[in-house]
């Protein structure tokens, strides 16, 4: 290294390790791993602002989730969530944000979020059973449900509309579509396992209809009345996931509006169950008012905790690369 990208690394290094009111930052960095249905995540602590001066800026964090979700280079995830402290007191236990392999910051993942809740739980850092935790898409509970399955409920479902019909991959095809927190398309299928999701999955997602933000890809296999088979296309990851959280809770409800199922399924006393690309079965439960809203949408997924570790020096070092980090934004 030269001495002047020397000198840049220790003058960026300095103000990262500021983030924590100008103490020195713990090297390696602690972290924890978990799945939801097959949804890999890694949790690291940001109670204490130790990561502050990272998150403040998009290119840094971005390069940091980067790095650090990288299969083969790092320790390999479907995405990186801190735990911070709530910027307002009262309205929740703590706050998260999840950052994608891509590096962009996800309004929510429910099966992160999932992950998350089962790891502050199994940390003690609240004392009752329910958490509450603040995400760029509104306040979302959790707590434990039944054996391995960890309940999350999230915001109500905005913008449904059916029917939307699109050109993909040259030949028409029809979906439809809300935002979960994040937006969502859903595709229904003859045979999820027969389906291109290579083809189908990045074209949906990067439609024109959908920019600028864009959109999951959701392809869902209608097994029998309460019962889908479901493979999702997710952006941030770039790729099929073995399960996505609230892909599932789109494609239930919107499912269930659709083929007009039974009133049990549209008022949350029986759940939707949907059979993720991983093998495990996710469960949806909502409520569908006269007027045609959704609300008391919560999702059940199968939360498995991996491990615990600390990063090796190298990593952070890759994670943290001030001398070539691209200016910050």
């Amino acid at each position: 290294m030269s001495d002047l990208n020397a000198k840049l690394s220790s003058n960026i290094l300095d103000a990262f390790s500021a983030g924590i009111g100008g103490g020195i930052m713990n090297f390696p960095i602690e972290f924890a791993k978990l799945s939801g249905s097959g949804n890999d995540f890694l949790c690291i602590d940001n109670r204490d602002g130790r990561f502050d001066a990272i998150l403040s800026c998009a290119d840094w964090a971005g390069h940091f989730a980067r790095t650090i979700c990288h299969r083969g280079t790092g320790l390999g995830a479907d995405g990186v969530i801190f735990a911070c402290q709530p910027e307002i007191e009262g309205v929740s236990d703590i706050a998260a944000r999840l950052f994608e392999p891509d590096g962009s910051e996800a309004e929510l993942c429910g099966n992160g979020t999932a992950c998350f809740v089962h790891w502050v739980i199994n940390s003690g850092w609240v004392q009752h059973g329910e958490v509450k935790i603040l995400t760029p898409a509104g306040v979302v509970r959790g707590s434990d449900s039944d054996g391995a399955y960890i309940r999350v409920c999230i915001p109500d479902p905005q913008d449904i509309v059916f029917d939307v019909e699109l050109n993909v991959c040259d030949s028409p095809l029809r979906c439809d579509v809300a935002l979960t927190g994040v937006p969502h398309a859903v595709v229904y299928v003859d045979d999820v396992d027969k389906t291109n999701i290579g083809c189908l999955g990045p074209a949906i997602r990067r439609h024109g209809h959908f920019q600028p933000r864009g959109v999951n890809a959701n392809f869902v296999q209608v097994l029998q009345e309460g019962l889908l088979a479901i493979r999702t296309w997710e952006f941030g990851v770039e790729g099929e996931t073995l399960a996505c959280g609230t892909g599932s809770a789109t494609a239930a409800i919107l499912a269930a509006i659709r083929f007009e199922w039974d009133d049990a399924y549209l008022c949350g006393s029986e759940a939707i169950q949907l059979r993720a690309r991983s093998g495990d079965i996710l469960r949806v439960y909502f409520v569908r008012k006269d007027e045609g809203t959704v609300t008391d949408v919560c999702l059940e997924t199968v939360v498995r905790f991996l491990c615990c570790g600390t990063t090796h020096p190298d990593l952070v070092a890759e994670a943290i690369p001030p001398a070539v980090r691209p200016p910050c934004r």
